[in-house]
C-alpha cells in the first residue's frame, strides 16, 4: 500500500510544497495521453489511495471526489500529433510537465511516477519506480488522471460509435483491431503506433 514517507522524509528537511504527478494513457492505440498533479493536505489526506489499477470503477470515482475536493488538483495532456511527433514518453513526460505547472500555486518538489524526471519540470523532483502503489501523493494523481482520460474517451466514443472506446479506452484490445480493421483510422488514432501505421500503410499500397 502506498504511503507518506516520501513526502514525509521530503517535509522533514523543509520542503513544504510537494505534488506527485502520474500520467495515463501511455499504451493506447488512440486518444490524448493525460497527467494529473497533486497536492495533498499532510492533515487532511483521503482514505483508499492506492494504485489506480487494484481499485474498481465506483472506488475510483468514489475517491477521485474526495481527492479533488480536499486537495490541490490540475491536469495536463499531449495531443495526438504531439504523441506523433515527439514520441509517446516524451509526450507523457510533456503532460506531466503541463499538470504541475497547471496546480494553483507553485510547488518544491515533485515525486514522479516512473524512472525518469520530465526535463521540462523546472523543479526539483524525484523519480519513483511503481510510485502510483508507494507514494500516496503519486497514487491520487494516478486516480483523478484515470478518471480524467477516461470521461474524454467517452466523449470520443459518442464521436466515433464502433470501436468500443467508452470501454476499452483506446487500448489495443480484440475490439478495438477489428474496427480499426473494418471502420478505418479516425483522427483520434495514433498514426506512430505499428497497429495504426500498418492500417495506413496498407490503404497507400
Amino acid at each position: 500500500m502506498p504511503d507518506f514517507s516520501f513526502e514525509q522524509a521530503l517535509m522533514d528537511r523543509g520542503v513544504t510544497r510537494i505534488c506527485g504527478v502520474d500520467e495515463v494513457g501511455r499504451g493506447p492505440l488512440a486518444g490524448p495521453v493525460y497527467a494529473a498533479a497533486v497536492v495533498l493536505n499532510p492533515a487532511d489526506i483521503p482514505d483508499g489511495l492506492n494504485d489506480s489499477k487494484k481499485l474498481t470503477l465506483r472506488q475510483r470515482e468514489s475517491v477521485a471526489e474526495q481527492v479533488s475536493l480536499r486537495a490541490d488538483v490540475a491536469f495536463g495532456f499531449a495531443t495526438v500529433e504531439e504523441i506523433d511527433e515527439i514520441n509517446i514518453l516524451q509526450a507523457s513526460h510533456l503532460a506531466m510537465a503541463r499538470a504541475v505547472h497547471n496546480l494553483s500555486a507553485p510547488v518544491d518538489h515533485v515525486l514522479v511516477d516512473g524512472n525518469r524526471v520530465p526535463r521540462d519540470l523546472n523543479v526539483p523532483a524525484t523519480p519513483i519506480v511503481k510510485g502510483d502503489a508507494r507514494s500516496l501523493s503519486i497514487s491520487a494523481a494516478s486516480i483523478v488522471a484515470k478518471i480524467r482520460r477516461d470521461l474524454v474517451m467517452y466523449d470520443l466514443a459518442q464521436q466515433f460509435p464502433g470501436y468500443g472506446w467508452e470501454t476499452n479506452m483506446g487500448y489495443p484490445t480484440q475490439q478495438h483491431r477489428k474496427a480499426l480493421a473494418d471502420l478505418g483510422v479516425t483522427p483520434h488514432h495514433r498514426r506512430s503506433f505499428k497497429p495504426v501505421h500498418n492500417i495506413l500503410y496498407q490503404e497507400k499500397s
